[in-house]
């Protein structure tokens, strides 16, 4: 049964006239493209059945728990109505539509508080023959108002199935409101930094052994240091401006956020700061590693330059004799002399000899 084509009953303090429009293809049903799922929750339990647009008209009406509604890369006319729905901020909603180009903030409005926040997780690249992992990166949008919680995720990291199942086994929290799904999204999503920064540290240790590794690793290690750099640098962007709303939650009275719930904002805080002071030691060792890398390049390549200057002296006697004797003059010393043409060879060879075991003994060859 569709749900949010009918979402245009809205609770009586709410509704204005207006033209007929469109309706709204979302629905609650598990199946439909951007609706994941839809529940009303009074005193922290989930009211069980279909959640209609008639039952959440009736819960705000009386104030009576929230609705939490989950949305996955909704389209711009399928968001644009759920504001009107709930009154969302129009600022609000259009950083919704391009929360990829957005840094993670939280800003607060008349009765709601918008926040976007980057989601990440560790793969291994689809690039065949691919051994270095990447951070894979997504968003989600959480509009919180008195009497709701809308998420809007965009990307494929950062599913909140199984964190509203773990909330639901938790009466007592959910019962707290809105803000107590804000803080849980929030928690979930900095330990995921904290596991990506676990399996990021396995990566750079391994590269760091490898750099000094057997002769010519440092070449073929260079790729995979800098591939390691750039993801530093996206999970630094994805995590860093998070501190400054999760100070703000944690620190200050918002009307929409449970006097309990602040308290657990700063346990959230906390781990933030342990990933960002992490993700700050990663970028100066990965800095510290480039730089042994290259100087081990500039040593191997200085090593096969002297090896070929090497060889180019040796083979510049023979050569050099060899050009004497070809220019054909008729007047040359030795032409005609019997033993002439292996002497020259003997003494092409000894010098040759020589120089060899002079390079072998300063390290050249």
């Amino acid at each position: 049964m569709s749900m949010l084509p009918q979402l245009r009953t809205r609770a009586p303090h709410l509704r204005t006239p207006r033209p007929p429009r469109r309706p709204l293809a979302v629905a609650p049903d598990p199946t439909s493209d951007h609706v994941v799922d839809c529940a009303i929750y009074v005193a922290g339990r989930r009211r069980p059945g279909i959640c209609t647009p008639a039952d959440i008209a009736a819960m705000r009406r009386t104030g009576d728990g929230f609705v939490w509604l989950g949305l996955h890369d909704p389209s711009e006319a399928e968001l644009t109505e759920l504001a009107e729905r709930f009154d969302l901020h129009p600022l609000a909603v259009e950083d919704a539509l391009s929360a990829e180009h957005q840094r993670p903030k939280l800003d607060r409005y008349e009765d709601t508080l918008f926040a976007v926040l980057k989601t990440v997780r560790y793969v291994h690249p689809d690039a065949p023959g691919g051994d270095v992992e990447v951070v894979e990166s997504g968003e989600i949008s959480v509009f919180v108002g008195r009497d709701f919680v809308i998420t809007v995720r965009r990307g494929e990291p950062g599913g909140l199935r199984g964190l509203r199942r773990t909330l639901e086994l938790d009466p007592e929290r959910l019962a707290l409101g809105p803000s107590a799904v804000l803080h849980a999204i929030m928690d979930r999503i900095v330990d995921d930094y904290l596991v990506v920064v676990e399996s990021m540290q396995l990566d750079i240790d391994a590269v760091e052994t490898a750099v000094f590794g057997g002769p010519g690793r440092s070449r073929r290690d260079a790729e995979r240091i800098y591939v390691l750099k750039r993801e530093v640098l996206e999970l630094r962007r994805a995590v860093t401006p998070l501190a400054a709303p999760l100070r703000t939650l944690s620190e200050r009275p918002i009307r929409l956020v449970h006097p309990e719930i602040r308290e657990y904002f700063r346990d959230v805080e906390d781990h933030l700061a342990r990933v960002t002071e992490q993700i700050g030691a990663f970028d100066e060792l990965l800095t510290t590693i480039i730089q042994a890398n290259l100087a081990q390049v500039t040593v191997e390549q200085n090593e096969d330059m002297r090896r070929i200057s090497a060889w180019v002296a040796i083979l510049a006697i023979p050569t050099a004799v060899a050009g004497v004797y070809g220019m054909n003059f008729s007047h040359m010393p030795e032409l005609e002399w019997r033993y002439g043409y292996p002497l020259t060879l003997l003494v092409i060879a000894a010098i040759c000899l020589t120089l060899y075991r002079g390079f072998r003994r300063n390290g050249w060859l």
